[in-house]
């Protein structure tokens, strides 16, 4: 809980909503999406209300077009929006849910520029860059402050300073900050690179990224300096003058064993209460943050491993970010470390499955879109469902499922899904009614929060504890309920299902381990204080196995 201090003056001096700009310099995948959601959970623990947001300038409307190698997992949000993985570190540090809103590109911005332009809203004038441009760009940054009356709105921007693509927000920040005055403030995040040959650190990339600023018209008021080394307060005094900023606002952020522990990190260093005096907002005692302290604390002291293989195409850890997350989450409150071995589902063949999937003690079978690898997915499914390995298909891994089950207990060998076979007579995976006539890939598919009740006496209605849910959703397939009753009679049950549409969201073989298949994203739920049921109940089985 706040103090009373800090309470008392949200009504008098938080009247308005105050903003904190993020950028970064250098090089890209700094962290600032840690960074932004850490500085969101510390003004949390002092009792704000905030809301984080990424502003991303690539043309792509989303990034839900966009293959896993290029831009990592495709977060989404309850209300359908494909949007950054950033979103999924917003929502998992500080338990807020993000929407469209907190999402947005270029490719948003100017295709809302040009459809007023083609509705004639800018009667005749000539569209530019500046002023039009940016000022949609301001409108989209306020919208969310403006809408909810937040204390705090953060916005990262990403890329790095002197990208064609970022000059305009660049441009849109620093016209708010003359606008806002006392009300914004940019924090900068650089790199300092350790120079092995020399010895030693070296400030100068994150000099000349601030010069690069500066030249924008933008003078950062807090420097977030990434490092692999600690920094003495020397180095601190350097950059400190060289780039006009205080010393208690040059803060270093060194790689932690873990990124929950970047905002404790921060707090040490008063990050929190440096932002708030540069707001002229009083500080009050600094916040406890118990809950997070304590799950810290059981990270550290879960030793004793527990092996899950992760079967899917993409070999990138970020391609899968969410459900790593939410594995490693589950294993912590199991008092286990979770060990995640990515297995390529490409190279898993009937002959090698079995020293392919060895020494792990669960599997989760991972979502994706398209042929490739598909084929190992099925034997997967079929070499855990055969020795009854803890298994946890996710959308397509579910379908798998589905598919393998088919083929193997049903005995429809020539099984399969629309999306791999257009032909196939045993189409147990079928496209989507409202999918059929669709021809924009982009924000098209089953997207966001859909409700879906469970059967009563189902091992995931126990596993959830209720019998009404709702998830999240991201596919063009389904399963084809004309099969349902050969399924259900031959031992594997569709124990959830959507109340409007009747589609079936999760299939389970009771007679099994733990053997459940979801056609929604669980992971995207699943937050450190509130991890997500079905990860903890499959680690916990994943322990005993």
């Amino acid at each position: 809980m706040p103090n009373q201090h800090t309470t008392h003056h949200k009504y008098t001096i938080m009247a308005q909503t105050k903003y904190i700009f993020v950028t970064g310099g250098v090089v890209s995948s700094l962290g600032k999406g840690i960074i932004s959601a850490s500085i969101g959970k510390l003004l949390q623990a002092r009792g704000y209300s905030i809301t984080i947001q990424k502003f991303d300038p690539y043309i792509n409307i989303d990034p839900g077009t966009l293959n896993p190698y290029e831009h990592g997992e495709c977060y989404v949000t309850v209300d359908g929006m494909e949007t950054d993985l950033d979103l999924g570190h917003y929502e998992r540090f500080t338990g807020i849910q993000t929407t469209k809103a907190n999402s947005m590109t270029t490719g948003r911005i100017y295709k809302s520029v040009i459809d007023k332009e083609r509705r004639g809203d800018y009667l005749g004038k000539t569209i530019q860059v500046v002023p039009h441009i940016t000022d949609e760009i301001k409108r989209s940054i306020q919208y969310l402050g403006k809408k909810h009356k937040y204390d705090f709105v953060i916005t990262e921007i990403g890329g790095t300073i002197g990208d064609i693509e970022s000059a305009p927000f660049l441009e849109a920040i620093r016209q708010l900050r003359w606008e806002m005055g006392r009300n914004a403030i940019n924090i900068h995040l650089t790199y300092v690179p350790y120079l092995k040959a020399a010895g030693e650190l070296k400030t100068k990339p994150t000099q000349h990224s601030v010069k690069e600023l500066q030249a924008m018209g933008i003078q950062p008021d807090i420097l977030v300096l990434r490092t692999e080394k600690h920094l003495t307060d020397s180095m601190r005094m350097k950059v400190a003058s060289f780039c006009n900023v205080d010393l208690e606002c040059v803060v270093q952020s060194e790689d932690m064993p873990s990124i929950y522990e970047v905002p404790v990190n921060m707090q040490k260093q008063g990050l929190d209460a440096v932002i708030l005096r540069k707001l002229d907002i009083p500080v009050g005692e600094t916040p406890a943050l118990g809950p997070w302290k304590s799950y810290l604390e059981r990270r550290k002291n879960a030793t004793k491993e527990v092996k899950i293989g992760l079967v899917g195409k993409y070999d990138l850890q970020d391609a899968y970010k969410s459900i790593r997350e939410s594995l490693l989450h589950a294993g912590v409150y199991n008092d286990r470390k979770t060990v995640i071995t990515f297995i390529n589902s490409e190279h898993i063949t009937e002959d090698n499955v079995d020293t392919m999937l060895a020494g792990q003690d669960g599997i989760l079978i991972c979502p994706g879109f398209g042929h490739r690898g598909i084929e190992g997915k099925i034997i997967t499914a079929q070499y855990t469902r055969e020795h009854d390995i803890p298994t946890f298909g996710i959308c397509l891994g579910m379908q798998m499922m589905v598919i393998e089950f088919a083929r193997n207990v049903l005995k429809y060998p020539d099984a399969n899904s629309r999306e791999m076979d257009e032909q196939t007579p045993h189409n147990v995976i079928d496209i989507m009614e409202d999918q059929k006539n669709v021809e924009d890939m982009g924000g098209t598919m089953r997207l966001g929060a859909y409700n879906c009740i469970l059967n009563e006496d189902s091992r995931t209605a126990q596993i959830y504890n209720t019998l009404q849910i709702s998830e999240r959703h991201r596919h063009r397939y389904e399963f084809n309920n004309t099969f349902m009753q050969e399924y259900e009679n031959n031992g594997m049950k569709t124990v959830g299902r959507n109340p409007e549409s009747g589609l079936v969201e999760i299939v389970e073989i009771p007679s099994h381990k733990w053997y459940i298949g979801t056609q929604f994203h669980p992971e995207y739920q699943s937050t450190v204080l509130k991890p997500h049921p079905l990860f903890i109940d499959f680690i916990k089985t994943a322990i005993k196995n």
